[in-house]
């Protein structure tokens, strides 16, 4: 039970007691640097039950305090908030249950509880991914973490986009001018292969267009009628009917792709448990219609198409399926979903994690799933991010403009050792051990930019910013890691020795990290609850400062005596071990050595 908890439930026994009246709930807030205590009370909100001078109240309720409660020492009133300090018996009580959990902060899953799914990546098997993919992968991924964290049991999935329109244009392209090249004979991984012919596409469509409009076509029937146009959708007719040569084809250049994106993830640290392929899946979704015509929950339009309506809801009619009796992306996003509970019966929510462009989507999705009938439907949640930007301005995937994922890294990788050759801190390091380093260092920069920030603003992403270290950065947080790991290799100290108030008498400094570590339990939950990442980025950060500030002020290694000693040694293992746990729910590194 946390500090205030137990002092809530202390609270309202001492105003019950003093007062014979009952109180709701207590106003808690961490007290103020220039008053004496460690949490303060707000006493104004008691005042709907008890009348009089709040005070007074606050004093009554302070001396009750101190009379009952062991681990209440001392209180102080000022105007109506009541300043308590906690002894330090109990900051060192509860340093020594967490001091030997390398686990401080999580909790196993309860076999009991319904899984969550969390959905993320799901790119298109046409192009590379790029930097609006890698906040995408790097938010699922972290949240998915976190919610193991917090006890839950999570599949990670993607659905891959590799059918459509948009993979015909980079097929045909390739057909076309592509001279039979090969990922192995151009070097080039597959994805970046397949992309390059995206992009010519874009571009020779461009050409055609010029030259119909030139012939006296208007530019909307130019766009419409341009031969390379038509030829694709002519290819995706044949690719839906099952013709051998264009299937071939597909499955082959989808396999470049697929080799390049596990590439791509295996850099950047992320996996999947399981995958959905848009292929199987596009024709899903269709029975739900029927069903939802018997139930009232769709009805039919006098040109046979089938809509739900939604204004009852605020919102308003959506087709579910065409005139032609072909499905629409809702019903195969409504089949998907019911799918993965068919596949994963212990799955009792999903977390969708797509950026803010698509929300009304999933507001329509996830209504029509309860209208069907669905129970898990009400434990659907869109996991909506912003845009990254750059300093360079906005991407464009058909013009070949993208931040490219794996060119991100690698410059990230770059720009590290760029800084740490300036910083000169890698005396006796190999190359190799260097050049690991390095990419820790990157893509713990990377990471952690794009985490601290929360997910639904948009983001203006600066490489150089984000590997400074010092300020709120993955570097700056890794630096103190390793410093805290060097410090253990001086002191050599037996790590299990317990000891006791007796033994210790606390600094200010101790006292403040003790506890910012007792919030850790709680960031991770709120964390979950709310499928943000930023919330532990910026606790770790918080606790990173208290550290320094600690280590500033408190010698360590040079304390006035061996159990003083022990302690803070101690006290830095838990905050090292705390930041590693922080950091691995992020998908973030922390070297031991920097």
């Amino acid at each position: 039970m946390s500090l205030q908890e137990t002092l809530s439930n202390q609270v309202k026994q001492a105003v019950l007691a003093s007062f014979s009246v009952e109180i709701e709930s207590v106003e808690f807030q961490a007290t103020r640097k220039e008053f004496a205590g460690d949490i303060t009370v707000v006493v104004f909100p008691m005042l709907r039950y008890v009348k009089g001078n709040p005070v007074v109240i606050g004093e009554t309720i302070g001396n009750y305090l101190v009379d009952n409660v062991n681990d209440v020492k001392a209180f102080n009133v000022v105007k109506g908030f009541l300043n308590i300090e906690i002894s330090d018996s109990y900051y060192l009580s509860f340093f020594n249950r967490i001091k030997d959990n390398h686990a401080y902060g999580f909790v196993n899953s309860n076999p009991n509880e319904k899984a969550i799914m969390v959905e993320y990546s799901s790119p298109n098997t046409n192009k590379p991914l790029h930097l609006g993919h890698i906040r995408n992968n790097l938010l699922g991924y972290s949240v998915a973490e976190i919610l193991k964290a917090a006890g839950k049991k999570v599949y990670k999935t993607q659905i891959i986009n590799d059918r459509g329109i948009h993979i015909c244009k980079s097929m045909l392209a390739w057909k076309l001018f592509g001279n039979g090249e090969t990922p192995e004979s151009t070097g080039l991984k597959g994805d970046k292969l397949v992309g390059n012919y995206y992009v010519k596409f874009d571009q020779e469509y461009k050409k055609e267009i010029e030259n119909l409009v030139a012939e006296g076509k208007t530019l909307d029937e130019a766009k419409k009628e341009a031969p390379i146009l038509l030829e694709a959708q002519e290819m995706l007719r044949k690719w839906e009917a099952g013709d051998e040569e264009i299937v071939s084809l597909w499955k082959t250049m989808n396999g470049w792709v697929y080799d390049g994106f596990n590439e791509t993830y295996t850099n950047l640290g992320v996996d999947f448990d399981t995958l959905y392929y848009e292929s199987n899946t596009y024709l899903l979704g269709k029975e739900f219609v029927a069903e939802g015509l018997k139930s009232g929950v769709f009805h039919t339009e006098k040109d046979g198409s089938v809509w739900c309506d939604l204004t009852d809801a605020g919102l308003d009619k959506k087709i579910v399926q065409r005139a032609d009796g072909t499905a629409v992306y809702m019903t195969q996003d409504i089949g998907t979903a019911i799918q993965r509970i068919k596949d994963f019966p212990d799955v009792g929510g999903m977390v969708y994690t797509v950026g803010n462009e698509q929300d009304y989507h999933f507001q329509v999705l996830f209504l029509i799933l309860k209208k069907l009938g669905f129970d898990w439907a009400k434990n659907l949640y869109h996991l909506s991010y912003g845009m990254v930007d750059l300093p360079s301005g906005k991407m464009k995937s058909r013009e070949g403009t993208v931040v490219d994922a794996d060119d991100l890294i690698d410059e990230m990788a770059a720009t590290a050792e760029e800084i740490s050759n300036e910083l000169g801190k890698l005396e006796g390091y190999t190359e190799v051990e260097k050049k690991a380093l390095y990419k820790t260092i990157g893509l713990g920069a990377l990471k952690y930019y794009i985490l601290k920030v929360d997910p639904k603003k948009r983001i203006l992403f600066d490489p150089k910013e984000s590997i400074d270290f010092q300020g709120n950065t993955g570097p700056f947080i890794q630096y103190t890691y390793a410093r805290i790991q060097s410090i253990l290799r001086k002191a050599n100290l037996d790590a299990s020795v317990t000891l006791s108030a007796v033994e210790v008498s606390l600094h200010i400094k101790e006292k403040e990290l003790l506890k910012q570590l007792q919030l850790f339990p709680e960031v991770i939950q709120n964390a979950a609850a709310q499928h943000s990442p930023a919330l532990i980025a910026n606790y770790t950060y918080d606790l990173v400062k208290e550290f320094n500030s600690f280590y500033q002020n408190v010698s360590i290694l040079g304390a006035d005596n061996k159990d003083e000693k022990i302690f803070r040694v101690q006290l830095s293992r838990v905050v090292a071990n705390t930041i590693k746990n922080a950091f691995r729910v992020l998908g973030i590194k922390v070297p031991e050595r920097m």
